[in-house]
């Protein structure tokens, strides 16, 4: 995980991405590669995002759909039906989500916002959109209710009026609930807002209003005054029914639930403090804390089932949150993780006047979603299958691959399956609506995300899709327990040590490398087998800047020096004597410590991966270890190498040494391009121009070794951004910032491919180095690997991210790989030894090329891009991709018509250019980088696909290939399904004759224009929404659609003849007055003569 340094990257926002085409240098004849990729292939789309949704605020359910509804605090709308079917929607103001209520079996679903607006969705598209919406001016939204089957939105206020919206029209009924007229003399002060309104179930004309203060009216809707007022000293938070519509029950602020009979007046027919310790004398019980939602659902055959959140006692400090079910005598108190934002309990009927028969509850918590199994006994969680755990703990680094090995998916879940928990319900997940798409995309892709605590998890996200597949703790590889003598490696580091920062993986080894904030490397092996490791095998290394014998260069020298076989934890030190004497307080423990301590004891190891190696930097007099910047790993010359600030070093974890460990400054030999300042021990407080001491400015060395949550952001992005090379910022110690392995031409004029390292640094520098490796098979595992610098390639401006090798007809060269081979195999000896001495799969180009331009190296850094040609090292083109802002990440990808160059830069601009020839071919301003995060977790891979966090709880994933966004519809799940809506429930032939039963209400009757009239005009104003016509195309049926498209073809029209209704009003007002002053003027004149006037 890259470091970034806030400050620049604000400034990159500022700026805007200049595209200059791209200039061909050197000579032209030779390199007309035929470019297949054009600017037409390219599309920028977002396409799903997973996750839990951030900052969750309200939810809603609809019972025959099946579809579950959860609405942000940051306006955002996620609707999930069946495992694989879910949807992102987006309310543009931004505004908090306070209300949810579908419109059941209908496809449609009203939502209230905290900036008084309300808007009507259209769920029977793909990509649901806003019919209408309609915003408040004088009033505040507190609470909404939409009865079933009805199409008239009962919409509570804070000042306690009721307004009731027609949801076909969206317009506002005359018909108007006023808070004085519902509580009349029966309270001298205001009640406060409505905090509840629902119709009894058994009679729709018939509506109970809650208000804040604890006043309840049973309000009757056509003689259009209150049957009812029950009061209670408390303020109230909820309203539940009792199916039959005879009782109702209360939930309030001081922990008690009160149960009224709708006919009987003045007190509660029972009061229940479900948390409160009951005194022995009679007294009331102690007060508890507030019960935030009551729901009251009845069975045939057996109690009622009460469920409620909050309530808890007072003295139960350090008490989790809790979710309450009391059924019969018994009471379950089912605790939760994080606080309950909302919960909601699902029956089986949607018909309010029926037995409901409870069978689950989903709660949505602050970071979770729960849902809990009611027909089980001990009320047992249902295994949630969405990929709702991206944010168990916060993600540090994200990497993504597309059209992976296609045995690997079902390599990694079966490891993965063994790690599931047991004691879920046995039930089927019961949101299961919508219906998959028809996705034609068959290739594998995997993104592997790694966390603060030290896990790394991969998914599966074929086809749109996200599934957790396989979970690796790295910390188990440390001790947990630092003892008291390590007191100094505590300190320095952060409340994450264990958090992972870079990441590098073969998908065809499977071999798979970590990087870790606390400067470790662990080298992990996938293997189907347990083991048990009784020795974690680890090597010390000791990296250290040195500048002292800087007039003497030693030619490329250093290479071979070091790289003799040295013995684990020995490694070899390029540098000279210690720098300075020992002034660090941290020097008197010892001197070379990591920061992490490597568990002594036996380690388990279950099928998945498995360590291998640990690789730790550890104190040098007294200095502590520089965070790792860069990381890569090749498992065809079973090589790892990782860089810092102070250098590189390149480990063979075959040999489990270390092979070569030099400086930067060592890797340029003679020709070092920089003034350097030699470092003397007695000047390191006033640097001299050059490079200074590592303790350099304020930062102590307790900023070290930090997580990658401190603000301490100390590499690859505090860099000067000066084009001046001659002489180095203070602030910009040169580190390495990116590496390449290749077979490619280590030297100018070579006419061999050698396996080679390719080294980037944050000064611009790509430097190459050329690998001698022993013969497969035995000689591997004894013989040394002989690494020797062989210069510089080329110089770019901005620190370098990305490289990449094509052959001499512009394809891209991947790196050798080794093909996977199960490592713990010890009984078939022979078996084992055949799979070693396969010789590595090494793809190369074809040996007929003609050798005079055989290979094209892609460099691309924070500014520019340049293609070098092999090995005759002339650069032949080069673009200059953005002047004032700068690169965060760039990839260099295989599309289905060729390779390109993918760049993501500060200023949010996202483009691709064309290789070798590095023509723009795409620029989008997609988004600016809003914080680090995305910055962090930004990748590109094959095909066109890439990705970021875009919250801390969830992954957008967006396109930048044309076909996909084309065939991107097809792949998108159906929300809506068209499903029987239940038959209503049997009145009975008593019932039927004497009256009783369901009553029903023609609401048209008494809310329509004729009964009560048109509603101001200034209360509310109605806005079309962009779903419009096109969203009518999918809404066929339902009351909502005929209607809808209607009023829509209307609204046009509507506007215009408002308009003209109010001239027109205006005009026969003033036609009006005058016949009146006409009228007058008559009376006044009648009896008069003409000689009077």
């Amino acid at each position: 995980m890259k470091k970034f340094n806030i400050r620049k990257v604000l400034d990159g926002l500022k700026e805007v991405s200049s595209s200059t085409p791209a200039v061909q240098v050197g000579p032209q004849e030779n390199h007309q590669i035929q470019e297949t990729i054009q600017s037409e292939h390219f599309q920028l789309c977002k396409t799903v995002r997973h996750g839990f949704p951030y900052q969750p605020s309200s939810m809603a359910f609809d019972p025959v759909q099946k579809i579950l509804a959860i609405g942000t605090q940051s306006g955002a709308l996620r609707l999930f039906g069946r495992p694989g079917v879910e949807c992102y929607c987006q309310h543009e103001t931004g505004a908090a989500v306070i209300q949810l209520q579908f419109l059941i079996n209908e496809g449609a679903l009203v939502s209230a916002l905290a900036d008084d607006s309300v808007h009507l969705w259209n769920l029977r598209q793909k990509r649901p959109a806003i019919l209408h919406s309609l915003k408040f001016n004088r009033e505040r939204i507190t609470f909404c209710h939409l009865p079933f089957q009805s199409k008239w939105l009962y919409i509570g206020t804070e000042r306690g009026n009721i307004h009731i919206v027609n949801v076909e029209s969206f317009t506002l009924s005359g018909y108007v609930i006023m808070w004085n007229k519902a509580i009349e003399l029966s309270s001298k002060a205001h009640p406060g807002p409505v905090v509840h309104i629902s119709d009894n179930p058994m009679d729709e004309g018939k509506l109970i209003i809650g208000f804040e203060s604890g006043i309840v009216v049973l309000w009757d809707l056509k003689s259009k005054k209150a049957d009812y007022r029950y009061t209670y000293d408390e303020a109230i938070h909820s309203v539940a029914w009792h199916h039959e519509g005879k009782q109702f029950i209360c939930s309030h602020s001081d922990g008690t639930l009160t149960i009224w009979n709708v006919r009987g007046q003045g007190k509660p027919i029972q009061t229940i403090t479900p948390h409160g310790k009951q005194p022995k004398d009679g007294k009331k019980p102690e007060p508890c804390k507030p019960i935030l939602k009551v729901e009251y659902k009845t069975t045939r055959n057996g109690e009622p089932f009460i469920i409620l959140s909050g309530g808890l006692s007072y003295d139960t400090v350090g008490r989790r949150p809790c979710l309450t079910v009391m059924h019969g005598k018994s009471t379950a108190v089912l605790e939760m993780d994080y606080p309950i934002v909302d919960f909601l309990t699902l029956c089986e009927t949607p018909y309010p006047n029926d037995f409901q028969e409870p069978y689950a509850v989903v709660v949505l918590l602050e970071k979770d979603l729960v849902v809990i199994d009611l027909a089980q006994n001990g009320y047992p969680i249902f295994e949630n299958p969405y990929p709702l755990t991206i944010h168990e703990s916060p993600v540090t680094c994200c990497e993504y691959f597309a059209d992976c090995p296609v045995d690997l998916i079902p390599a990694l879940y079966s490891v993965g399956s063994r790690q599931k928990r047991q004691g879920y319900s046995k039930k089927e997940w019961p949101i299961s609506g919508g219906n998959w798409g028809q996705g034609t995309q068959s290739y594998p892709e995997i993104i592997i995300t790694g966390h603060a605590d030290g896990t790394v998890k991969f998914w599966d996200a074929s086809a749109i899709m996200l599934q957790v597949l396989y979970k690796l703790k790295t910390a188990k590889v440390f001790d947990r327990n630092r003892s008291k003598e390590d007191k100094g490696s505590t300190e320095v580091s952060d409340e994450d040590p264990f958090a992972i920062q870079i990441m590098a993986w073969c998908p065809e080894s499977r071999m798979l490398c970590v990087a870790g904030v606390s400067a470790n490397v662990i080298i992990y092996r996938f293997s189907k087998l347990e083991v048990t490791t009784e020795v974690v095998q680890l090597l010390e290394v000791r990296m250290q800047y040195e500048l002292n014998d800087i007039e003497s260069p030693d030619g490329g020298g250093g290479g071979e020096q070091t790289s003799a076989h040295p013995t684990p934890g020995a490694s070899p030190q390029t540098s000279g004597p210690p720098s300075h004497p020992s002034t660090s307080s941290n020097n008197s423990d010892g001197g070379n410590i990591p920061c992490l301590k490597v568990r002594s004891t036996p380690l388990k190891q279950s099928p998945g991966y498995q360590v291998d190696l640990v690789v730790q930097l550890v104190w040098v007099s007294g200095e502590p270890p520089q965070q790792i910047t860069s990381l890569a790993l090749n498992s065809s010359y079973g090589l790892v190498v990782f860089g810092n600030i102070n250098g590189l070093a390149v480990v063979d974890y075959i040999q489990k040494t270390v092979v070569l460990n030099l400086g930067t400054v060592e890797l340029y030999g003679s020709n070092d391009p920089y003034q350097r300042q030699p470092r003397s021990p007695r000047k390191t407080r006033q640097p001299s121009g050059g490079l200074c001491d590592i303790n350099e400015g304020s930062a102590t060395s307790e900023d070290r070794c930090k997580s990658p949550t401190s603000d301490h952001r100390d590499n690859s992005f505090s860099r000067s951004r000066s084009s001046s090379v001659t002489s180095i910022d203070k602030e910009a110690r040169e580190s390495i910032s990116s590496f390449h392995f290749s077979e490619t031409f280590a030297r100018k004029g070579d006419s061999a491919l050698t396996p080679c390292l390719y080294v980037g640094t944050s000064l611009g520098t790509v430097l190459a180095l050329a690998l001698t490796l022993p013969p497969a098979g035995e000689q591997r595992q004894l013989q040394p690997v002989i690494i020797s610098p062989t210069g510089m390639l080329v110089r770019l401006k901005g620190s370098i991210l990305r490289m990449a090798f094509l052959d001499s007809a512009g394809s891209l060269v991947p790196p050798a790989h080794e093909p996977w081979y199960e490592p713990n195999v010890t009984a078939d000896g022979e078996e084992r030894e055949k799979v070693r001495k396969r010789r590595p799969v090494s793809v190369s180009p074809s040996t007929s090329q003609e050798l005079s331009e055989s290979q094209y190296a892609v460099v691309c850094s924070e500014k520019q891009a340049k293609v070098m040609s092999l090995p005759s090292q002339t650069c032949i083109y080069k673009h200059s991709i953005t002047e004032t802002s700068f690169i965060l990440r760039a990839d260099v990808v295989q599309m289905s018509q060729g390779a390109c160059v993918a760049c993501f830069c500060a200023n949010g601009h996202i483009m691709t250019l064309s290789v070798p020839g590095l023509r723009p071919l795409m620029d989008v301003n997609y988004l600016p980088l809003t914080d680090m995060r995305i910055a962090r977790t930004f990748c590109f891979t094959n095909l066109g696909q890439a990705m970021y966090l875009c919250s801390p709880t969830e992954i957008q994933r967006i396109t930048y290939s044309q076909d996909i966004c084309e065939n991107l519809q097809e792949m998108l799940g159906e929300l809506f399904t068209p499903v029987e809506t239940p038959e209503a429930p049997n009145r009975g032939f008593f019932k039927g004759l004497f009256g009783g039963g369901a009553q029903s209400l023609d609401r048209e009757e008494l809310f329509g224009e004729i009964a009560a009239g048109k509603a101001s005009r200034s209360l509310a104003q109605h806005i079309p929404g962009p779903g419009g016509i096109e969203g009518m195309k999918g809404a066929a049926s339902g009351v909502v659609g005929d209607l809808a498209r209607a009023r829509i073809a209307l609204d046009e029209r509507g506007q215009k003849l408002g308009e003209l209704e109010e001239r027109t009003a205006a005009m026969m007002a003033s036609a009006d007055s005058f016949s009146k002053h006409a009228h007058e003027m008559m009376l006044k004149c009648k009896d008069k003569k003409w000689y009077q006037f």
